[in-house]
């Protein structure tokens, strides 16, 4: 039987004890502001380059823990430094959000990416919601709205895409509005919430979703049709796993339990494809029709997808009681702290080889910063708590 009582204080107690601290010490720039997000195995800085999309995700960590966990200082100090530095150099003026910054905030790289967007919406979100600060809520709220008006062409005028090419949508994007909707939802007027939920959930469960294969593809043409080419053949088992937990906190915040249901069965699905048979653990990208990908990296483990599954099949396991679920989440669980954590350090690596050997010593970069394996700890750690109560 399984021990959600000891389960629980091992997420949390790596959460608070060691995953936090971590960050909290090693990542600000006590300098220039903001968070250093390449930390060597140690954490000792490497790169000082700052990625605002990573940026706006610590902010929101930092003042989720603070909203939701202890009203600690610390943790609000942390988050507000960080969302000062991002309202003054992360944006072009109009909220249009940079990818990079150098150190001082100078800009690096324009705001092609929807990414830098959705997470500053979430950020100062959070953050208004621990502060009261109606300038951080009015940032979030117009943030989201240029978001909204970018759904047809995220990168907008960069987009690299050559007049009259074929046109391509991601699930990326409605995929994370699921959650940021969630995230402010305080903010949000209940009909606009309302509509924007409902078509992010049409287009997650109904487009994205392909019953004649059981999985989600990460792209397909304007009007919802498969396209055979490397990005219309591309799944990613994490993303469409990750995607599930945010349709089930969907479904039970609309009382919806056959939405529920159906995003359990998928991530069952997707968990089973995407779970490598020869050395565990679940691979990165994958080619619906079994073609080579174009990605190199395809078959490495990466942190956020086995993290991701672990909140996914918890989660599932609590709202339906369904067992598959449980059984999954021990076998990820078994994968994920055996090959991830790190004996010597705190914060765990990110990227392994398929064999499941670390490949990179790094414990965050351009990639990785402070949210996936925070935001996990934190979030099996209150589901367990949940089940522990019901043992």
């Amino acid at each position: 039987m399984t021990d959600f009582k000891q389960l629980a204080e091992q997420y949390k107690s790596e959460l608070l004890d060691k995953v936090i601290p971590f960050w909290l010490e090693k990542s600000q720039d006590k300098e220039f502001g903001g968070y250093f997000t390449c930390l060597d195995r140690d954490g000792s800085v490497y790169d000082t380059d700052k990625f605002i999309w990573l940026q706006g995700r610590e902010v929101w960590m930092f003042a989720t823990l603070y909203n939701k966990v202890e009203k600690r200082q610390e943790w609000l100090d942390c988050a507000i430094q960080g969302a000062e530095f991002l309202k003054k150099y992360g944006h072009d003026g109009n909220l249009n959000w940079y990818f990079s910054l150098d150190r001082e905030g100078n800009p690096l790289v324009e705001p092609y990416n929807i990414f830098s967007y959705t997470f500053a919406v979430i950020a100062f979100g959070q953050l208004s919601i621990a502060t009261g600060n109606a300038e951080y809520a009015d940032i979030a709220k117009r943030t989201f709205d240029i978001v909204l008006s970018k759904v047809d062409n995220p990168k907008g005028k960069w987009n690299k895409a050559a007049a009259g090419a074929r046109q391509l949508k991601s699930f990326a994007l409605p995929m994370i509005l699921c959650n940021v909707a969630l995230e402010i939802e305080p903010l949000l007027e209940p009909d606009f919430l309302k509509r924007t939920i409902d078509t992010c959930i049409h287009e997650v469960m109904d487009v994205f979703y392909r019953p004649e294969l059981g999985l989600i593809v990460e792209h397909l043409d304007t009007d919802g049709n498969l396209v055979d080419c490397f990005d219309g053949r591309l799944l990613n088992p994490g993303h469409a796993i990750e995607a599930m937990w945010f349709i089930m906190d969907l479904g039970k915040r609309l009382n919806r339990p056959e939405l529920i249901e159906k995003a359990v069965r998928i991530a069952l699905n997707e968990a089973e494809y995407g779970w490598d048979k020869e050395h565990g653990g679940i691979f990165y990208f994958m080619d619906r029709m079994g073609h080579p990908c174009q990605q190199l990296e395809w078959d490495q483990k990466l942190w956020w997808v086995h993290i991701e599954t672990l909140i996914t099949m918890l989660k599932g396991y609590q709202l339906t009681g369904n067992e598959e679920c449980l059984k999954w989440f021990e076998r990820v669980h078994e994968y994920t702290w055996s090959h991830f954590t790190d004996a010597e350090h705190p914060e765990w690596y990110g990227y392994l080889n398929r064999q499941g050997e670390v490949l990179l010593p790094l414990k965050g970069g351009k990639w990785k910063g402070c949210f996936h394996v925070p935001r996990g700890l934190f979030q099996c750690w209150q589901i367990l708590e949940t089940l522990k109560k019901a043992q």
